[in-house]
């Protein structure tokens, strides 16, 4: 089984990466201003336009590190990719699937299945736990109606319909977003979806999440052989990791979502941890991405007891067993992919 290393984060904007023998060196201004053992690593994100350099990129390719780079406000830019992991064999079968309607249905209605089971354990949580500062009526009705979604999603053998029924999950689910949230309202208000930009700190939150946990599920396909570029639900288009994106679905309630809940019911950030822009898009300040990805560090691990493994794994290796369950599907090993289910 992998073992679950450390994230590099590099925030400061003026940061070149380097290497030097067995270690990843930052450079500030051509001074040496910090090393890290490339042993202890399994990933790293540069948020710095500075870059790396081509002997760094060499050696994470080979030994499988993950390096991405990303816009000091967490866009994602391209990511360092070696020679394809695993056999040919995989990938040819991966393609194939890609291009088959009825098995990328078939495989897609699973991780819906597991992003709205796990969107409606979310919201039971909050009933179970804070029952008495929420507005239960309102958590009940969205509870039911992305209950009864659940066996159309079973049913259903069109692309098409699949998205329709995730479409009317999610609306659900993201009506009570903000009954979820039971700290500093002021602050932490959540009436929408939004994106490029985000219009809100929630939304600000929830997208730099999502950055993460897309580069995590990108890092776990291609270490078992995959191509995180060919989707089943997400469909081809350049520069996108569509398998990632598909992956990602049914982890971000329990991943993403719950994890930004966190943060702000426990008040491990505050008004001062954003930039609010006069364009009125809202960002994580420089203070407050770094308090996000301590937390999520920490996050990553801790551990649970996987429902379908039924073995006692990290956080941080969820995206992994994942896609390892995915290749052992189409390599004809499993009769389904099972999706992760949280409890």
């Amino acid at each position: 089984m992998k073992h679950l290393l450390n994230t590099l984060y590099i925030l400061s904007e003026d940061i070149y990466l380097s290497l030097d023998g067995e270690n990843v060196v930052a450079n500030r201004d051509k001074q040496v201003v910090a090393r890290y053992p490339l042993h202890t690593l399994q990933n790293i994100i540069t948020f710095s336009y500075a870059g790396a350099s081509p002997a760094l990129m060499g050696v994470c390719a080979q030994r499988q590190i993950g390096l991405s780079f990303c816009t000091p406000r967490g866009k994602f830019l391209a990511r360092v990719c070696g020679e394809g992991n695993g056999n040919v064999l995989l990938r040819r079968t991966q393609y194939r699937t890609g291009d088959d309607p009825t098995q990328c249905c078939q495989i897609s209605r699973t991780m819906i299945f597991g992003k709205l089971f796990n969107a409606r354990w979310s919201i039971e949580r909050t009933r179970r736990d804070h029952g008495l500062r929420v507005d239960g009526e309102k958590l009940v009705s969205a509870s039911k109606q992305i209950y009864g979604l659940l066996s159309q999603v079973k049913e259903v053998s069109a692309p098409e319909e699949l998205r329709g029924l995730e479409g009317v999950g999610a609306s659900a689910y993201f009506s009570v977003f903000d009954e979820m949230i039971l700290g500093d309202k002021e602050t932490f208000s959540f009436q929408g979806r939004s994106r490029r930009p985000p219009l809100d700190a929630v939304n600000a939150m929830l997208s730099f999440a999502y950055s993460l946990l897309a580069h995590d599920c990108a890092s776990a396909l291609e270490s078992v052989g995959l191509d995180s570029y060919v989707g089943f639900l997400h469909r081809d288009r350049p520069g996108r990791t569509s398998l990632a994106l598909d992956l990602m679905e049914e982890l971000r309630p329990c991943m993403a979502d719950r994890f930004v809940l966190t943060l702000i019911n426990n008040r491990q950030v505050k008004a001062g941890d954003f930039q609010y822009m006069e364009s009125g898009a809202v960002l994580l300040a420089d203070g407050g991405r770094k308090t996000f990805l301590k937390h999520w560090q920490e996050k990553k691990k801790e551990t649970l007891t996987h429902p379908y493994l039924e073995e006692k794994l990290p956080w941080g290796m969820i995206p992994y067993t994942q896609a390892l369950l995915l290749a052992r599907y189409l390599r004809g090993d499993l009769d389904a992919y099972p999706p992760f289910l949280w409890k």
